[in-house]
């Protein structure tokens, strides 16, 4: 039963679901992110909202474009006999794995400019905190809302279908 109340039971509210997570993370996790890379401050935190809409749309490909991976992932961490909270957590911890990845690689070129060369000699430093900050944010922030605006959202539509 949480399957069918919290999670997305159809394309549209995937989207739904899609965008809430997106926008939550993306406005916590890349503001945070740069200021761990160039210090805490007002100026950094701003900063990272001129290329925030970038951001969002570089997350939301990168997890259109894993979704089929880390469902096979999740499938591989949890049986399908194991409780919600499990296959949640496997769900989750594939998708933050390989989003992270792609990301620790991605968002500073798209931030910055960096190349691809210099992202690559980077990645062993940055990967362990952004999946770390990813996996918190997700786990504990982003996706109890998502589950929460689908709850809401599936006892409206079942409420008027009654």
């Amino acid at each position: 039963m949480r399957f069918y109340m919290r999670l997305p039971r159809n394309n549209r509210e995937f989207v739904v679901f899609l965008l809430v997570v997106s926008l939550i993370s993306v406005n916590i996790i890349a503001p945070l992110l740069t200021c761990m890379e160039i210090g805490f401050s007002t100026q950094s935190w701003l900063g990272t909202y001129s290329v925030i809409g970038l951001a969002w749309l570089l997350v939301v490909a990168c997890v259109l474009a894993t979704k089929r991976p880390a469902e096979w992932l999740t499938h591989k961490l949890a049986d399908k006999d194991d409780s919600y909270n499990m296959q949640l957590l496997a769900n989750i911890l594939a998708s933050v794995l390989l989003l992270s990845v792609a990301l620790t690689l991605l968002a500073p070129m798209v931030a910055t400019g960096e190349t691809l060369g210099h992202s690559l000699s980077q990645f062993i430093l940055r990967w362990p905190r952004n999946f770390g900050v990813a996996l918190f944010v997700e786990a504990l922030i982003a996706q109890p809302i998502a589950r929460r605006v689908m709850n809401a959202m599936h006892l409206r539509l079942d409420a008027k279908a009654a």
